[in-house]
């Protein structure tokens, strides 16, 4: 993984290595230790009889894994570079999942040679296992989402982040099953919420929802889809509702969760005042639900600003007086509304002190369905009347154009003309004279 300490460079043959590290092994767990002594049976050795001709690595693998929990209370100075060796041995074996599950397993526990770094050393070796594994090699999955883990109980996710860019080829070259697809994103939701990232929380989370389209009335389905809508809502810089609107999984909250629904679609295309009728028949539902009203309504008067600037496309204007009544607010606080909306990127215009009036840029349709289809065919047509019209002209003035210029041609020739008459006549005079 990109960003994690790789594996230090460790010199030396199994066998070599493996009583180093047994002999390290028996030194942490102290008097009684007996991981040294059960290895060597195990470890082939020419000049010694009774010794096997090849060594058992699994059986030196078994044991040296069985003991390894001691590391966690090794000094910190040597603790890592212990793992480090422990590692490299296991990446000899033909099969070393089942070692590196047991490693993670003690990496789940604390260190604690170390409180103060504890989750920082867990995170370099895991990066070192994950880098040591084969890039298709499934076994990966369980390391990230151990790291994953980690970094939650870290908060650190701003650091983590960038690691993720790969995230989707990985699962590609893992071939995971939708449910571990769906486990992973969500997990990466919560680490990134847990940090105070709400968009790429719910970036991830809209991931993990995705992978359920395929039974969108199954209960995990609507679970994940109330989690995704109530975040998409909190986020207060989220405005753009068709991301959920076109999920399978989210229409069939119409029939599970109807409010919810009813509240998804006022988001999606409705007005303030709508949210006021909607509070009004709902009284308890935003605190039940421990939504927030205070977010709530600063987004739709945004959105409500949006769409009106959006339906007074044509007069490219909106009075002062026509926001305060849509927003439902004092008309001195117009300007700082309408300021907020253009930070926000749904509309961008200018403010008119003077004539009451704000002057409309650009505009954000909230949804985009046949009405607009119809706007934008309707545009299209006037664009190409008027590309008619100046075509007309350019045409009109290019004739004119061409009709003076052959006059003017027409007229320096006959002059021209006389004037060699005039020399040829003159021509027979000096021939007479």
């Amino acid at each position: 993984m990109p960003g994690f300490p790789r594996l230090s460079l460790v010199e030396g043959s199994f066998e070599e290595l493996a009583l180093e590290l047994a002999t390290y092994l028996d030194q942490q767990k102290g008097e009684g230790s007996d991981v040294l002594s059960t290895i060597i049976p195990k470890i082939a050795d020419a000049e010694q009889e009774g010794r096997p001709a090849e060594t058992d690595k699994d059986a030196v693998l078994e044991s040296l894994v069985g003991a390894s929990d001691v590391l966690n209370s090794a000094p910190e100075k040597e603790l890592q570079a212990a793992y480090n060796l422990l590692i490299h041995l296991i990446s000899q074996s033909e099969d070393p999942d089942n070692y590196i599950r047991s490693i993670c397993l003690n990496l789940r526990k604390p260190i604690t040679s170390s409180p103060a770094n504890n989750t920082g050393i867990a995170l370099s070796i895991l990066g070192t296992i994950f880098n040591t594994l084969d890039p298709d090699d499934s076994t990966r999955y369980n390391v990230l989402t151990l790291i994953i883990e980690l970094v939650k109980k870290t908060g650190n996710f701003e650091t983590f982040e960038p690691q993720l860019e790969t995230l989707d080829k990985w699962i590609a070259d893992w071939e995971l099953e939708p449910k571990d697809q769906r486990r992973l994103f969500t997990a990466v939701s919560d680490t990134a919420a847990a940090a105070s990232n709400p968009e790429a929380s719910y970036r991830y989370l809209l991931k993990a929802l995705l992978t359920l389209q395929s039974e969108p009335s199954s209960s995990e389905a609507r679970d994940l889809s109330l989690r995704a809508l109530k975040a998409a809502l909190q986020h207060d810089k989220h405005f753009d509702f068709q991301d959920l609107t076109s999920l399978d999984s989210i229409q069939a909250l119409r029939k599970s969760d109807e409010v919810w629904y009813d509240l998804l679609e006022l988001y999606s295309s409705d007005t303030y005042s709508d949210l006021q009728d909607f509070k009004e028949s709902n009284d308890d539902f935003f605190t039940s639900n421990n939504l927030s009203e205070e977010i709530l309504d600063r987004k739709m008067r945004l959105l409500t600003l949006a769409s009106s600037a959006a339906h007074a496309s044509q007069t490219r204007t909106l009075p002062y007086a026509q926001i305060a009544k849509a927003l439902q607010i004092p008309s001195e606080d117009v300007e700082m509304w309408v300021i907020d909306c253009i930070r926000s990127g749904l509309v961008e215009g200018k403010l008119s002190q003077q004539k009451q009036e704000f002057l409309i840029h650009r505009s954000t349709y909230r949804s985009f369905g046949e009405n607009q289809w119809r706007e934008v065919a309707s545009r299209l047509e006037n664009w190409k009347s008027s590309l008619v019209n100046v075509l007309a002209v350019i045409r009109q003035q290019k004739e004119e154009f061409e009709r003076e210029k052959g006059h003017d041609a027409h007229g320096s020739g006959g002059g021209f003309r006389r004037g060699m008459g005039g020399m040829q006549r003159g021509g027979g005079g000096i021939e007479v004279d």
